[in-house]
């Protein structure tokens, strides 16, 4: 009998050992990252200060791994001085990065460099490869999706940043484009942008559907984040495909910007 006792401890010891092993490999195959969107009105707070360093405390204090950014100057004009924004928060935060022209107008007097207004991608992680597309946006501010294919270790995880019209009209067609050019890449994939629009609306809802999204804070409470004081509006979104995992969403209080940034950690499956 103590035989058969003790034969019985012993197997329960080894399933024991051996589900903790598998519970772990199942853990080590998960990879979690913290991703970001956040129009920064190229850098002026409520308090109509110029303050790029406020816009990186910001990404530094949620420890954001991955980020994409709108309303980005570069070289564009005195009420930014004429910083390449994109790069220098990249250099504040020691990070990859890529910029999208979404405007390329010739230089102020005075100047060397064309006046650039755009969207930005910033990656703790190695960007592998990155293509800017212009969106169709009906002789109206012109908008544009900045794609980057990001090595998160050893995941290539395909991201997307946006900055849509103003106008129902445009944000439809835009998000059609937007689908399309999803259909030529593999998951996973994350898109985040402004977005204009509202959850409810038409044009959102067709970005979800035919462009296989998920919206990642569709069951957050108070996620509006425009404006800045008592958000009346959800219009920045983190959106990703069906097999990409998201927790922690949180919309983040600053006043470095004229809308809140918003933050997930997402976990990616690692083959």
């Amino acid at each position: 009998m103590k035989k058969i006792m003790a034969g019985l401890a012993v197997g329960a010891l080894l399933f024991s050992m051996a589900g903790s092993v598998f519970a772990k490999n199942n853990q080590e195959k998960m990879v979690d990252v913290n991703f970001m969107s956040y129009n920064i009105h190229h850098g002026v707070g409520l308090d109509e200060n110029l303050d790029l360093e406020r816009i990186a405390d910001v990404i530094k204090d949620a420890d954001i791994d991955v980020i994409g950014i709108q309303e980005v100057d570069r070289f564009y004009g005195e009420r930014s001085d004429f910083q390449d924004q994109a790069k220098e928060l990249a250099d504040m935060l020691n990070y990859h990065y890529v910029y999208g022209a979404n405007l390329d107008l010739p230089p102020e007097e005075g100047q060397d460099q064309n006046r650039q207004y755009g969207i930005g991608i910033l990656s703790k992680y190695p960007i592998i490869d990155s293509e800017h597309q212009k969106l169709d946006s009906f002789g109206n501010e012109q908008r544009g999706l900045l794609y980057a294919k990001i090595n998160i270790k050893g995941v290539h995880v395909n991201f997307y940043n946006t900055h849509l019209g103003l106008s129902a009209e445009e944000r439809m067609s835009q998000v059609q484009e937007i689908a399309a050019f999803k259909e030529t890449k593999n998951n996973p994939s994350v898109l985040v942008g402004d977005l204009n629009a509202e959850p409810d609306s038409e044009e959102f809802q067709q970005l979800l559907a035919n462009g296989n999204f998920v919206d990642t804070f569709a069951d957050i409470s108070d996620s509006n984040t425009f404006p800045v004081i008592n958000p009346t509006a959800r219009i920045d979104y983190i959106l990703t495909s069906p097999d990409v995992a998201a927790s922690n969403q949180e919309v983040i209080y600053s006043e470095a910007s004229d809308h809140l940034p918003i933050k997930s950690t997402l976990s990616f499956k690692k083959h």
